[in-house]
């Protein structure tokens, strides 16, 4: 109809896909743009990486969602600039008008400026990203059976040290998933001494997991320690050129594997929206979430910096942040839509709904919110690791997904079975 008004959401992620959903409901056009075609459950990407599941089982086709919502387009993209003034926003395919637009473009690997690191090392954002890292892991291990002897044990240590850098839950997950990885490679490389095969946890801070209790965070530890996992605290990171890791105590660790966990980045675009942003380029945002200065542009999720109602940080960058916002970013645009003016949207505030961490086979931590108790529930061990199963298929998009996940899951739980072991890339 001529009279609808459109919205443009850059992004489809958590927030993005929630906010198109909500606003398919109503008399309004919407454009969801996006790089890619699918959605992404970024949580999961370790488990692709450590050859667990498989890209199809993390990855949703977008136009899928909205089939039957003639209203919503979805439009392949990559986001530029934006320009408030002429309200448009500028991508690398055209330009497209909008009546309002929504910043919903998630996070990248934020790598605080060490570029030797960024050209060297492993991020984990991506589905790429995941896919290149599994055919890694595989193929050190491949390069290391080649190099048996005495007197190539220091270039075979350069393949089997595995570092990951960051203790929150990307690189708790990772350490422990590699960990189980492993195991399964300890039954079918004949020639590899797997004493020589290292796994190291590196954490610039003096713990890991910093959203959930001091108890929880030691029994993160101890569970990885005593799994194989050497847990380093206080350790920072000022180089790697691809060979070698140097520490910030001078040590240096010979390694071609450095994943690197410690931060994330808003999308390089977003601080070319004409508004504030902060140190790591997130859009700071009013309690209404509009950006700064705008009248017709909202940011959610992973590139917007929301700190009020007495917040002493910034809200985290997690998915329940992003769809929760995006509820109220649907009831805002509706209200500017119907006449309101700013001043008169709604406030958003963030339930807390908890956190959790999975630290391999049969063991994770949580800490959360019971719903309509005001009781905060604590749990570690086999009780937290099945919750967190539950969470986590509730969460995948389809149907299919939820089936082979969880038969995956099951199977690998009982059997250690990584299916997914195929390197793609050509023989060296």
């Amino acid at each position: 109809m001529a009279d609808q008004k459109h919205i443009v959401i850059v992004g489809a992620g958590f927030g993005g896909v929630t906010l198109a959903k909500e606003l398919a409901k109503e008399n309004v056009r919407v454009t969801l743009v996006d790089r890619h075609n699918y959605h992404l459950f970024q949580p999961l990407l370790y488990q692709v990486s450590t050859a667990v599941l498989s890209a199809s089982e993390i990855a949703y086709p977008t136009r899928q969602f909205f089939k039957n919502n003639p209203n919503v387009n979805f439009y392949m993209s990559k986001a530029l600039d934006i320009d408030q003034d002429r309200r448009v926003l500028i991508t690398k395919h055209g330009e497209i008008s909008y009546d309002y637009l929504v910043l919903a473009a998630g996070a990248t690997t934020n790598f605080f400026g060490n570029k030797s690191v960024e050209r060297n090392s492993y991020a984990m954002k991506t589905l790429q990203e995941a896919i290149a890292l599994r055919g890694h892991f595989i193929h050190e291990f491949e390069r290391a059976a080649r190099k048996s002897g005495p007197d190539q044990r220091e270039a075979r240590q350069r393949h089997l040290n595995f570092v990951i850098v960051g203790g929150g839950a990307t690189g708790i997950e990772m350490a422990g998933a590699l960990m189980e990885l492993i195991e399964v490679f300890k039954k079918e490389f004949h020639t590899i001494d797997f004493n020589e095969v290292h796994v190291m946890l590196l954490e610039a801070m003096g713990t890991v997991l910093p959203m959930v209790p001091p108890d929880l965070q030691q029994h993160t530890i101890d569970v990885l320690r005593k799994r194989g996992v050497d847990v380093r605290l206080n350790t920072a990171v000022t180089e790697y050129d691809g060979n070698d890791l140097t520490l910030g105590n001078g040590e240096i660790i010979p390694t071609k594997t450095v994943i690197w966990a410690a931060g994330v980045r808003a999308q390089g675009f977003i601080k070319n929206c004409g508004s504030e942003v902060d140190r790591a380029g997130r859009v700071i945002v009013e309690e209404n979430l509009l950006v700064k200065g705008s009248d017709r542009v909202f940011a959610i999720g992973d590139c917007a910096n929301f700190q009020h109602g007495g917040l002493e940080r910034p809200l985290p960058t997690v998915a329940p942040v992003a769809t929760q916002q995006a509820v109220l970013a649907k009831k805002n645009i509706m209200a500017l839509i119907a006449g309101k003016t700013p001043d008169q949207l709604s406030k958003f505030t963030y339930h807390d709904v908890g956190a959790m961490a999975t630290i391999g086979k049969g063991e994770a931590v949580m800490e959360g919110p019971i719903p309509g108790l005001g009781i905060v529930m604590k749990a570690k061990g086999f009780i937290a690791w099945f919750a967190w199963m539950v969470v986590h298929l509730i969460r995948l998009a389809g149907k299919y997904a939820d089936f082979t996940v969880s038969i995956k899951w099951i199977w690998n739980f009982f059997f250690g079975t990584r299916l997914a072991r195929i390197i793609h890339s050509k023989l060296e």
